[in-house]
């Protein structure tokens, strides 16, 4: 009796080794307060799903040694590092089993849950609960499952909603709500809530800024000034002791302080303005009278316009000094006639001094990026339908056009050859009706109407220009026209 009851434990060992199951634990805690703490949350989820997969010993789980820890990431988003990785090796097949604590922990959102469950289900990986035991195999299971996903979704919103009601209230108070402090103030902790106090040198350094401003009248002057004297953005430490801020002031960093209404006592959400609890820093006529001569600067009259003049070559240029990207900018000259050109934004921003680049004419890119003029041209007896004509609407500068088309016959060269494309590709532009014809016969072709088709589309816009096929000769093409200052 005793050898067979040996026989049986052994034949059950044997068996659970043959279905050995491997277990993945995962982890999550949303906010990082305590994890620095020699056993946290994370610690305490680990070792309740360590104990549940010992007690599993005989039916052939075993705990993975990997650590699949979150620690200050929500469960209502899947940009998580660890969850990541998790999901990563339950792909490469080296994962039986994903054990969580509650299943809150794996996602807070059940359209997130539900993609999590299909990489499951389709690599053939069970999930566990250890606090809510049910089982996916069954219709009545899954049915559990959605309802507690339904319940934590819900459980989400709600602290959500709570979060920015408290944070409303706050700011209707007065009370300053958290984030990055702004020069001039210290956050004071001491108290029951954390309040804004003033830094009086920074305070002092402030004030200096906007008198600067109302005395020089615009913001690159006072840029290099303050790099002049050595002055810089607020500079924090963070609770992990980390260093921040501390930058030199550009023309963005700088409007921003001088439009910033904490400076005057004031708390603003959504567009609102409250009495704060701290005090002014700048006198609200000050601030009035820089509001008053920023918009009086500002180009667009303070709207927003992006791309109004037609920048086709925005956003493609880098600046050879620095390689930081070049803008389209302007200078008015007399009679109110327009000087176009491109610029080196960092330049833009803190001053020529920083880049040794100069500015670039729209007609030299155009010239800097055209092809030989003497291509030759395919003789012309075209086939229907293979010239594609690109009539623009009145107002589209055709030199800039063309110049993106040059581009685009570039990056064909890239791709087909330089002597293939000079010998496949043709084209004509037609100024005075502002028409362009390319030759789309051959697959070089095709390749620079796709690409000078998505160009002058992000630049211009699909109503911008109309687009049909023709059996319209091509004729030779001329050099192109330089464009006007």
């Amino acid at each position: 009796m005793s050898r067979q009851r040996t026989t049986a434990a052994a034949s059950r060992n044997g068996e659970a080794e043959n279905r050995r199951i491997r277990c993945a634990i995962y982890t999550r805690k949303s906010s990082e307060e305590g994890l620095d703490q020699e056993f946290n949350s994370l610690d305490a989820q680990r070792e309740g799903a360590q104990a549940f997969i010992a007690s599993q010993k005989a039916e052939g789980w075993i705990c993975l040694p990997d650590r699949y820890d979150d620690g200050g990431f929500s469960g209502g988003s899947m940009e998580r590092p660890a969850l990541a990785r998790l999901l990563r090796d339950i792909q490469s097949g080296g994962i039986d089993c994903v054990i969580v604590y509650k299943v809150d922990r794996l996602s807070r959102s059940l359209l997130d849950f539900s993609r999590i469950m299909e990489t499951f289900d389709k690599h053939g990986v069970s999930f566990v609960s250890v606090t809510q035991q049910f089982n996916t195999t069954h219709s009545m299971g899954r049915l559990t499952l959605n309802i507690l996903l339904s319940f934590a979704q819900f459980e989400r919103e709600i602290i959500g909603e709570r979060i920015r009601d408290k944070v409303a209230a706050q700011k209707r108070k007065g009370k300053w709500a958290g984030g990055v402090p702004v020069l001039g103030y210290d956050v004071d902790r001491n108290g029951p809530s954390p309040r804004l106090v003033i830094n009086a040198r920074e305070a002092a350094r402030v004030r200096d800024i906007f008198a600067l401003y109302l005395e020089k009248g615009s913001l690159q002057p006072v840029v290099s000034e303050l790099t002049r004297r050595g002055w810089v953005n607020k500079r924090r430490l963070t609770k992990k002791g980390q260093q921040l801020g501390g930058r030199p002031f550009d023309k963005a960093t700088l409007h921003v302080l001088l439009t910033n209404p904490i400076l005057t006592g004031k708390i603003v959400h959504k567009g609102e303005a409250y009495d704060g609890e701290h005090e002014a820093i700048v006198g609200q006529d000050v601030f009035d009278q820089v509001q008053s001569l920023l918009r009086a600067n500002a180009r667009t009259g303070g709207a927003e316009v992006r791309n109004k003049y037609g920048a086709l070559l925005r956003g493609l240029l880098k600046c050879k000094g620095c390689g930081h990207a070049m803008t389209h900018t302007f200078s008015s000259g007399r009679k109110g006639r327009f000087y176009r050109y491109y610029r080196c934004v960092r330049a833009i921003k803190s001053g020529a001094h920083v880049c040794e680049s100069g500015t670039l004419t729209p007609g030299g890119l155009t010239r800097a990026v055209s092809l030989p003029c003497d291509r030759p041209q395919q003789e012309a007896t075209p086939v229907s339908d293979t010239v594609f004509r690109f009539s623009f609407r009145s107002g589209v500068d055709l030199t800039e056009v063309e110049a993106t088309l040059h581009l685009a016959i570039v990056a064909a060269e890239g791709l087909f050859g330089e002597a293939r494309v000079r010998m496949e590709v043709s084209y004509h532009v037609d100024a005075p009706h502002s028409v362009i014809l390319i030759d789309g016969r051959t697959g070089a072709g095709d390749a620079v109407i796709r690409v000078f088709t998505a160009f002058i589309t992000r630049e211009f816009g699909e109503d911008s220009f109309q687009v049909r096929r023709t059996s319209q000769p091509i004729t030779p093409q001329s050099e192109p026209a330089a464009a006007a200052g």
